[in-house]
């Protein structure tokens, strides 16, 4: 029986899923790590933007929904069929993303391996002082071994596309991009993983300079990699930064990949935010481009927090119809700007991430939030569920109506997906020929326990047991 199979992984739908049941199956294995069950059916759920107490009967073909039916409680007898699934009551939804996550430096905080690197003071400049001492030891093992953890650990609370970050340099040369594209293939049928050749360290300023863009134009003939990103603010100043922008559009342009940038990470308002030139810079390169139906990703950017209404209106103008959208990191940013010294009351103390309800609704930017770093100096504090940081946002943004909060969940979700390149389309709404990449939420409650009716409660109070699709499947990971 699937039941018992789920059951061996964890999952009791007997005693503890009475209602949310597969019929008589097998499985097949993929990979060490996981497995998948096709799925035909999923029956009686609750959807987004339908009335709370509707059931629906979503039918799924391959990798798409073929049809949205109201339930049909007459045909539960075929609930024995291996491909139906019987979640009656349960919130079904798109599943989630990461657009911004770094593979290579998570867990830091977590491996024994670096337990001597231990936060002191909690500021940039000693988690950059860590970050690197911890990149001087890194192995192709214990790279591997952490980036299993950010990736079952983010298939498990429903994440079923990521872009990840591979730092590429003079330090580990491919030793990170070596192992995400290991990781890339390894969970290619339960997650897919975007890779990103990353130029964490400057490709202007100091002695390696030459190297680091001489390894990451190598990395990117490699097959598996999609993305190129590099971090301006790191270099030495103004004129090499923006030879850093010019450099990594050109090769983004070269190459044919997405772009994706680290950018304007403080905020000093009296210090001329880059934004600017990327923006110009772009447009430049656009008519020469062979980055057709390629989008840039601008992370960070939190000296925009001090900009005023006709600095966004302005911002909104010059990108025009270029394919950037914004990605705010809230955990890294609120843990690592505006710290006051200890002179200071503490009163005084300025807090900056990319306000994204309001760039979205009010200046019609395109944007997303991600987790960006997962225990390590950068940010020590959160989890791999983009879900958990949605529902933080309800606080940081003070977002809690309908509207803002259906607005969270498409920034974890479809809107993540849309601003990377994958997915199907920024909002909600569930369609015939939409991707089957979903969640079901709120396993084993019905008759129980509280179920959550509304996507504004699953933002409100996000439940942990899930079952998560992935092109129709069912992911299940295995346990040790």
């Amino acid at each position: 029986m699937a039941a018992e199979f789920l059951k061996t992984r964890g999952i009791d739908l007997q005693g503890e899923i009475s209602k949310v049941q597969f019929g008589d199956a097998s499985s097949t294995k993929e990979s060490s790590t996981f497995t998948r069950q096709k799925v035909g059916k999923i029956q009686g759920v609750r959807l987004p933007n339908r009335e709370p107490d509707s059931r629906w009967d979503i039918s799924i073909e391959g990798k798409a929904i073929t049809s949205i039916r109201p339930h049909d409680t007459q045909n539960l007898a075929h609930a024995s069929d291996p491909e139906i699934l019987n979640a009656r009551d349960c919130f079904l939804a798109p599943s989630l993303c990461h657009p911004h996550v770094h593979l290579d430096k998570c867990f830091l905080l977590n491996d024994p391996k670096y337990a001597d690197l231990s936060i002191e003071k909690g500021e940039f400049a000693e988690a950059l002082s860590l970050t690197s001492k911890a990149k001087s030891r890194f192995s192709l093992d214990d790279l591997l071994r952490r980036g299993r953890w950010l990736i079952e650990e983010s298939i498990e609370a429903g994440v079923t596309c990521m872009r990840a970050f591979a730092e590429v340099d003079a330090m580990v040369r491919f030793k990170c991009l070596d192992a995400a594209l290991t990781l890339k293939a390894q969970y290619r049928d339960a997650c897919e993983i975007q890779i990103c050749a990353f130029a964490q360290d400057p490709v202007f300023s100091g002695e390696n300079a030459l190297d680091n863009r001489a390894l990451i134009e190598e990395a990117l003939q490699r097959d598996g990699v999609e993305v190129v990103g590099s971090t301006p603010y790191v270099e030495a100043d103004e004129t090499r930064m923006r030879k850093n922008v010019d450099w990594v559009v050109d090769v983004a342009s070269e190459y044919g990949k997405h772009l994706d940038l680290h950018l304007d990470y403080n905020l000093d308002a009296n210090k001329e935010p880059m934004i600017w030139y990327v923006i110009a810079r772009l447009h430049s390169q656009q008519s020469v481009s062979k980055r057709n139906e390629k989008t840039t990703v601008l992370g960070h950017c939190t000296r925009l927090t001090s900009f005023t209404a006709d600095q966004w209106h302005d911002l909104r103008r010059r990108i025009g119809d270029l394919p950037v959208s914004f990605v705010g990191l809230p955990t890294s940013d609120l843990f690592m700007m505006g710290k006051p010294s200890n002179e200071e009351g503490g009163g005084e103390r300025v807090r900056g991430t990319l306000q994204m309800p309001q760039m979205i609704q009010q200046y019609g930017l395109a944007g997303t939030i991600g987790i960006n770093n997962v225990g390590n100096a950068f940010t020590p504090q959160g989890s791999c569920d983009p879900l958990s940081l949605a529902s933080m946002c309800v606080g940081i943004y003070q977002a809690g109506t309908k509207t803002e909060t259906e607005l969270l969940y498409e920034c974890v979700s479809r809107r993540a997906k849309a601003a990377i390149g994958c997915g199907d389309g920024k909002n909600l709404e569930m369609h015939e020929g939409g991707e089957a990449d979903l969640i079901i939420f709120d396993v084993g409650t019905s008759g129980r326990r509280r179920g959550r009716r509304t996507l504004q409660e699953l933002v409100y109070d996000p439940p942990e047991r899930r079952i998560v699709t992935h092109e129709g499947n069912v992911v299940t990971l295995e346990n040790d």
